[in-house]
């Protein structure tokens, strides 16, 4: 009866929940992207590489998958131009660990098994020097040091077979390449194997216990580290974040312009037109960032501010050329606005930001914009009052975003 199962119920232990793991909240793959930069640049400062630490610390820190993560290091590698060395060696860190330590002891069973028989060919003209017996021994060490140090005994011992049965099948090869008086029965592989699968075992658990006196570090508090010296930097940065509106304005033609123009007329006009942009900057609360050319870059606390400088340098541009211009071609510009969150080094001067995604973003929204008008992402029109289509009814795509239109001739009707 209901009765009895509300009895039932009652009687009914609920066990305790377990306590909460701490968690990080999932990233963006910008947020991913810029984590990986941190961690190569923490381990660049150290004289290292991005290895399966900082990959491990990556994932944790933003809440992506490890796979994740190798495959957006392995694009970030690609993207970079670097020598062959450096591409291989970033491409091998992209690698699972597993599969590092395999590679590695096939790459020395092979090494070692050329070099054994280069200096058995050469015979006693080289082998007296010693050099490629050392050479010989230098490649097995590394071999043995890879097995010793793997993560668990069952990787160590494959590994460790791939050395030792690795080595026994290079050896043949290249004793046969080079026709050397040496015989090796084929059945005597799977003893190579056996052995260097027992080695690589008893390796591993020796270094596993004997991690600390031999002076190695060991891998969870290597990535628990890297975890922190992430986060920390991470919330350092985070405390310089801001989010800032920046205004792009450029002329449209401006090198014909100045081709068959007075030198003194260019310089005049060119100049009246950056006060004339600056001083409208200023009147709505925003600052100049940067001029590259005739371009001029603006930046301002609020999207509002930047939308209402753009129009007004859009309409107020007509006076410049009637009073100010004195080449004889009407100046037309373009506008493009994006709003982001940017890290500004010293919060007191927008200057001190120089690569900026934002920044970009506005060009490319500037770049979109027909002669006359204001491109205004999303990101910024969102703010203002009435959104994108309180701005105009033409659209843009620009890259990964959308961008609103305004013009004089489109302004949406008022109601």
């Amino acid at each position: 009866s209901l009765d009895e199962t509300g009895r039932a119920l009652q009687n009914t232990q609920v066990p305790a929940a377990a306590p909460a793991q701490p968690a990080y909240e999932p990233m963006t793959e910008d947020g991913v992207e810029s984590m990986i930069a941190l961690a190569e640049r923490l381990r660049a400062s150290s004289g290292g590489a991005l290895d399966e630490s900082a990959i491990q610390a990556v994932a944790e820190a933003t809440g992506a998958p490890v796979d994740y993560v190798r495959l957006a290091v392995k694009l970030r590698v690609d993207r970079q131009p670097r020598n062959p060395l450096a591409s291989a060696m970033a491409q091998y860190h992209t690698l699972e660990p597993n599969v590092r330590r395999f590679v590695i002891s096939g790459v020395a069973a092979t090494g070692v098994a050329l070099l054994m028989a280069v200096e058995a060919r050469l015979g006693s003209r080289v082998s007296e020097y010693g050099i490629i017996g050392m050479l010989a021994i230098v490649g097995l060490t590394l071999g043995t040091y890879n097995v010793s140090v793997s993560r668990d005994a069952r990787v160590a011992a494959v590994a460790g077979a791939i050395l030792c049965g690795g080595w026994f099948a290079a050896r043949a090869v290249f004793s046969f390449a080079l026709r050397l008086p040496e015989h090796y029965p084929p059945f005597l592989l799977i003893p190579y194997i056996l052995v260097g699968a027992l080695a690589g075992f008893v390796l591993q658990k020796l270094v596993t216990q004997n991690r600390q006196k031999l002076g190695l570090k060991d891998p969870a508090k290597e990535r628990q580290e890297m975890l922190t010296q992430l986060v920390q930097l991470q919330e350092r940065l985070r405390s310089g974040e801001k989010s800032i509106t920046f205004l792009s304005v450029d002329i449209v033609g401006s090198t014909r312009m100045k081709e068959n123009s007075d030198p003194l007329s260019v310089e005049f006009t060119f100049n009246e037109y950056h006060q004339f942009v600056d001083r409208v900057t200023r009147r709505y609360g925003g600052r100049v960032h940067s001029t590259a050319g005739d371009g001029v870059t603006a930046a301002f606390d609020h999207p509002q501010q930047a939308f209402a400088a753009a129009k007004n340098i859009q309409t107020g541009i007509l006076e410049v050329n009637t009073f100010r211009n004195k080449i004889g071609v009407p100046i037309v510009l373009r506008c493009g606005i994006h709003t982001g969150a940017v890290v500004t080094p010293d919060a007191d001067d927008i200057k001190s930001v120089n690569f900026s995604h934002v920044i970009d973003m506005a060009a490319h929204m500037q770049k979109a914009c027909p002669p006359g008008g204001v491109a205004i992402s999303d990101a910024s029109a969102m703010h203002l009052p009435g959104g994108a289509a309180g701005v105009g009814t033409e659209r843009v795509k620009v890259d990964d975003t959308t961008a609103t239109i305004w013009s004089p001739r489109s302004m949406p009707p008022s109601p």
